[in-house]
């Protein structure tokens, strides 16, 4: 609605799928219900559930609803056919395929291997935050939930029933589009720059606890409460404790990187070929046969 095009997302993403990963989900599925069927391949609740849980949390929170869910499922039902379609051509074969397959393979496996390895501690967290309480700083912020659906009527129905006392998060979940449904409606925090005007400008003028009418924007026709109101100043730790785990992590991968790499030497036989090194680059030149 207001921060990304889910619809677009889900097909970069979801397509961008190395084709080993694809073949393992086939080999290895977990029991669930079939939501459906390609050309008599399944597609199962659990390979569904794997395919949230690897997308990203700003992108995961949208396959929560109804129109995410079933966004996602039609996307994963176009991979299998494109996934059919280039087994027919024999694409997976190739030799090229097969060994991108096979380095992209090596490098998710060690990646994987790195971030158990590296942990962040909650005491690093707090001292990275009191270190760098300046970058937290925010403008003012609301809280708010809100009811999307597609006409003006439909929303004069539900406004109406608002106001008779129906609670609003059971509406949002029943008749909002919107990703947040699933959520009763709950945006979390934001800025006013972070909305579109028309949403920003009504989430701003409510009160603490208050309701709009009906607020229409390009995305449809808006409900909005505001739950919350900060004035500007410094987030709070636990909003911004997970952003600071993901900034210090790849930093935690590479000292753990650094650590094993020497550790792992002096344990192994290794032969460095340096007449062979020297020849990369020269034309018709190949690597000694065996060399990874």
């Amino acid at each position: 609605m207001y921060r990304s095009n889910f619809s677009k997302a889900i097909i970069i993403l979801t397509c961008a799928v190395a084709f080993f990963g694809c073949k393992q989900k086939t080999e290895f599925k977990e029991n669930g219900k079939v939501l459906a069927e390609v050309n008599g391949s399944k597609i199962t609740s659990g390979d569904f559930n794997r395919e949230v849980e690897s997308l990203p949390p700003q992108i995961k929170v949208m396959a929560t609803s109804a129109d995410g869910q079933k966004q996602l499922l039609d996307t994963m039902v176009v991979r299998q056919l494109l996934m059919d379609q280039a087994h027919k051509e024999g694409i997976d074969k190739s030799t090229e395929v097969v060994q991108k397959v096979d380095d992209l393979k090596k490098r998710v496996i060690i990646d994987e291997f790195l971030k158990k390895k590296a942990t962040v501690s909650e005491q690093e967290l707090r001292q990275f935050y009191e270190q760098n309480k300046d970058k937290m700083k925010t403008g003012p912020q609301v809280r708010a939930s809100h009811i999307l659906v597609k006409s003006e009527k439909e929303a004069q129905d539900i406004l109406a029933q608002l106001k008779q006392g129906a609670d609003f998060a059971a509406l949002a979940k029943k008749h909002s589009s919107d990703p947040a449904a699933a959520a009763g409606g709950d945006l979390g925090w934001f800025s006013k720059e972070t909305m579109v005007p028309a949403f920003a400008n009504a989430a701003f003028a409510l009160k603490e606890g208050e309701t709009s009418g009906i607020v229409k924007t390009d995305f449809g026709y808006h409900i909005i409460k505001s739950t919350g109101k900060r004035p500007a100043g410094v987030r709070p730790y636990e909003d911004v404790k997970e952003q600071i785990r993901a900034y210090l992590l790849p930093t935690k991968q590479q000292e753990i990187f650094q650590k094993l790499k020497e550790e792992l030497k002096k344990n192994a036989k290794i032969s460095i070929k340096d007449d062979a090194l020297k020849t990369i680059g020269e034309k018709g030149a190949t690597l000694p046969s065996g060399h990874p």
